[in-house]
């Protein structure tokens, strides 16, 4: 799963982020309405936002220590 997160450029990695987040506020709401079952997906749908976060923070750190 990293590795394909780290081959994804920054609007990939982006759009990715934007879906799983939305992923997570459907399913909560779903939830909340007794309309999902599915509570692993939403856990893997957070993790998977963990992972695209640390990826842009490891990208951020690396281009400040190149740039300095």
């Amino acid at each position: 799963m990293m590795k394909e997160l780290k081959n994804k450029n920054e609007s990939e990695l982006k759009k990715t982020l934007a879906e799983k987040r939305e992923e997570v506020r459907q399913s909560r709401f779903g939830m909340a309405g007794a309309g999902t079952r599915n509570t692993k997906a939403t856990k893997n749908a957070r993790k998977l936002i963990a992972r695209i976060l640390t990826e842009q923070n490891l990208r951020k750190v690396a281009t400040k220590t190149v740039a300095s």
